[in-house]
């Protein structure tokens, strides 16, 4: 059935996957540090540097690629503008005649090197990363007015629990997954959280 439903798009997706340079391989990427590691870190200090290590992932193609300053995802390792020129739309889910979901269903389809989540969308504009520093980023995710009305509380669930931000550690062909894994990042940020939430210095 997924097959029948995505053969109209597939030749035009690999088009242009190949001309946007999808090299259809991926490097794996390092480890994270383990929470238990930050444990001789002063305590005054430990809450910026598990946040620093969190950042690793914050910070990662496979995230900010999804949290992109313009109206327009990024792809690619490099944050190129995606191709074709979607745009975000009201609710992160593209315009009409070019939405998300035409062209990214709820798995990675690794024939063409197309990326597949359930509920594909980019974050709302007021949770942009692209451009930040890791305490910009820090001092957003802890503002209700700027990270989707979410407590800290909320925003370590999401952290660890998402499917599209699992999608992270299993990108497909093509791309470099983000460092460690989901439960290792929501490890940190949840350490993170119970530690004072304190942000990284500028």
């Amino acid at each position: 059935m997924r097959r029948a439903l995505l053969s109209p798009v597939v030749p035009a997706a690999a088009a242009v996957l190949l001309a946007a340079g999808v090299s259809f391989s991926a490097e794996p990427s390092p480890g994270l540090r383990t929470v238990d590691s930050f444990a001789a870190v002063p305590a005054a200090e430990r809450a910026a540097a598990l946040f620093a290590e969190a950042g690793r992932v914050l910070r990662h193609p496979r995230c900010v690629n999804c949290h992109p300053a313009t109206d327009r995802p990024l792809q690619g390792e490099a944050g190129r503008p995606h191709e074709p020129r979607v745009r975000r739309g009201p609710a992160g889910h593209g315009v009409v005649g070019m939405r998300c979901e035409a062209c990214h269903t709820a798995a990675n389809y690794d024939a063409v090197g197309l990326p597949g989540s359930p509920h594909w969308h980019l974050a709302p504009a007021s949770m942009a990363w692209e451009g930040l520093s890791l305490r910009q980023i820090c001092e957003q995710l802890k503002d209700p007015a700027r990270n989707g009305g979410r407590t800290l509380d909320a925003v370590v669930r999401h952290m660890k629990t998402d499917p599209l931000v699992a999608w992270a550690w299993a990108p497909g062909v093509g791309r470099t997954p983000a460092p460690g894994d989901q439960a290792a990042f929501g490890a940190l940020v949840e350490a993170w959280a119970a530690a004072g939430a304190a942000c990284p210095a500028p």
